[in-house]
């Protein structure tokens, strides 16, 4: 995965605190902001950076969900952002919107900040692609409805966080940030 170029600091657009300016931040930066601009979420939906703890036959992994959009007290959408190809982001956003919340998260994005692919959380297929294939908040609202908020058996739980697990590790095995380090 190599080195992040950092460029200095810059506000996050969400929550407003300063963090760490990266060619990697500034393409999230802008998929929050076309969120909030052009998908009619407010910033308090969406979820920045959220950390999740997995217990690993007793080992603490951590896991960072880029954004998760809440609606009515619930996730309904987890996002991914990577450089470079889509496919290569699907397995782990799937494993993350399985993990996250006690019910399956309906939906995930993978997104490189400039093309986007819509997963179905539960059949694990692409539904749609391109940044605009994100549902709207209204079309989320609407949707929302008709989710089945399903959950997985503890089995089913363990191998996702195992897949999320080595995903992570490998997408982070060469690099160390204010969000993700290894943990001894």
């Amino acid at each position: 995965m190599g080195r992040k170029r950092i460029l200095g600091k810059m506000t996050d657009f969400l929550t407003g605190r300063e963090i760490t300016d990266t060619d990697d931040e500034r393409l999230i930066q802008n998929v929050a902001r076309f969120l909030v601009e052009k998908k009619e979420y407010c910033k308090e939906d969406i979820e920045r950076k959220r950390r999740i703890e997995l217990d690993i036959e007793g080992k603490k992994v951590y896991s960072i969900v880029d954004l998760t959009v809440k609606i009515a007290g619930r996730s309904t959408v987890v996002i991914k952002y990577g450089p470079g190809s889509l496919v290569t982001r699907e397995r782990p956003a799937l494993a993350i919107a399985r993990v996250l919340e006690p019910y399956i998260v309906p939906l995930a994005v993978v997104t490189n900040g400039e093309e986007a692919e819509l997963l179905d959380t539960a059949s694990g297929k692409v539904i749609a692609s391109g940044l605009g294939s994100i549902p709207d908040k209204s079309a989320i609202l609407e949707q929302s409805k008709k989710f089945a908020w399903g959950s997985l058996s503890p089995r089913q739980i363990e191998a996702e966080k195992r897949i999320l697990s080595a995903y992570d590790y490998l997408e982070h095995s060469l690099e160390c940030d204010d969000d993700w380090c290894a943990a001894d």
